[in-house]
């Protein structure tokens, strides 16, 4: 995929409880002066893990839902403040995804695919130290994702994935 194609992602998007949860962390960083989600306003940011990125959807297996998921502590991935995201059934979901799709971003296959939720994008060198600190002692959380969305990068919109996609 180049950069002028138009990508779909497969996001599922967290229960209530986790949905919180994240946004709480959000609020807690833009509170101390951090980089944090909680300042990106676009209608479509709200927290969810990608389970893969396609220039189509077409061949878009049954995505069942809930899956369990657990939230995990805060760490850094490559610049992004994130909390990891994980269960066996939210890897087998992901890796059906992926082969249906023939996904082509080498970040979503299922070999190197590290799922997350993201707290803060392109976190400042200054300012890592800063909120690894402050969200230190976080416990784990679990529940479930409930909901598969897909983003569309040409026209930023969020398109619903019904019942049983």
């Amino acid at each position: 995929m180049t950069a002028s194609e138009t990508v779909r992602t497969v996001e599922l998007v967290l229960d209530d409880t986790l949905d919180t949860a994240v946004r709480e962390l959000w609020r807690i960083l833009r509170a101390a002066g951090l980089r944090s989600l909680a300042t990106h306003t676009h209608p479509s940011n709200r927290p969810h893990i990608t389970l893969a990125a396609a220039e189509s959807l077409e061949a878009l297996p049954a995505v069942r839902l809930p899956v369990p998921v657990r939230l995990g502590p805060v760490r850094m991935l490559g610049r992004a403040l994130v909390r990891p995201a994980d269960s066996p059934r939210l890897r087998e979901l992901q890796a059906g995804v992926w082969r249906a799709l023939d996904a082509t971003n080498p970040l979503h296959a299922p070999d190197v695919w590290e799922p997350h939720v993201s707290l803060a994008l392109n976190l400042p060198d200054r300012q890592r130290a800063d909120a690894l600190a402050l969200l230190a002692g976080i416990p784990a959380i679990s529940g479930h994702a409930v909901a598969a969305r897909s983003y569309d990068t040409s026209t930023r919109t969020v398109t619903e994935l019904g019942a049983g996609r």
